[in-house]
């Protein structure tokens, strides 16, 4: 199974941005799909997750701005990002977890200016 990511970008603040991920070379269902992010000098911390059985989650810093949505035929979850601020800039990484194993895709730069 491979994590491959799309999107991201640079935006100035109050802007969007979208990413893709798509968990492929296996047509198991992916029971978490999740997006973390890392900014500079700062811990990774995850930003929004879902699961198969509807549980989301975000962070309390995106809330109301990301929106995340997965398609559990294509094992593919997409983050949507609005209103951006400076303080979104980072690398975002999608992780998978697929049975036991803890996947991650490569990261995807986001960079918000002032």
């Amino acid at each position: 199974v491979q994590v491959v990511v799309s999107g991201g970008g640079h935006v100035q603040a109050g802007g969007s941005l979208s990413l893709s991920c798509a968990a492929t070379g296996t047509t198991d269902s992916i029971n978490f799909m999740g997006w973390h992010r890392q900014a500079p000098g700062k811990q990774r911390e995850l930003v929004a997750s879902t699961t198969t059985g509807g549980f989301v989650y975000y962070a309390e810093t995106v809330k109301g701005r990301f929106t995340i949505s997965r398609d559990n035929a294509e094992n593919t979850v997409h983050l949507e990002m609005t209103n951006l601020k400076p303080e979104d800039t980072g690398v975002y990484y999608c992780n998978v977890v697929h049975g036991v194993v803890d996947l991650w895709g490569q990261g995807a730069q986001v960079t918000v200016s002032s």
